[in-house]
């Protein structure tokens, strides 16, 4: 009876966040097949994002607001996606590039034999 209205409003949420937070929109972007080949280095923008969050942790340990334990929460979850994201693009494009020349050779393939015949 409770679980409907909390998947609802879980979905709505994600969509909100796709929709309108700038790391997932760069994440949406990268994941087309132009946007592949920059997963290596949108890596780099994770290392950004865990040298912010470490960087949050030690104004935190020198007396700073324990406020900033949210910026390290935020930092720490966009370098996970980005340097995760970093992996797997690898695959992902050498994957379509396997598929981009299959399909070339099929074509030039095809029309050898539209010519012989």
């Amino acid at each position: 009876m409770l679980i409907r209205p909390l998947w609802t409003l879980s979905v709505r949420d994600r969509a909100l966040l796709r929709r309108w937070m700038p790391t997932n929109i760069l994440l949406d972007s990268l994941r087309t097949r132009r946007g592949l080949k920059w997963g290596v280095p949108a890596m780099g923008l994770g290392l950004v994002y865990l040298l912010i969050a470490a960087g949050s942790i030690t104004l935190i340990d020198g007396g700073w607001s324990q406020g900033l334990y949210i910026v390290f929460a935020l930092c720490l979850w966009n370098a996970l996606k980005f340097l995760l994201f970093g992996l797997i693009s690898l695959p992902l494009l050498a994957r379509a590039r396997v598929r981009e020349h299959r399909a070339k050779r099929d074509l030039q393939r095809s029309s050898a034999d539209a010519v012989a015949a």
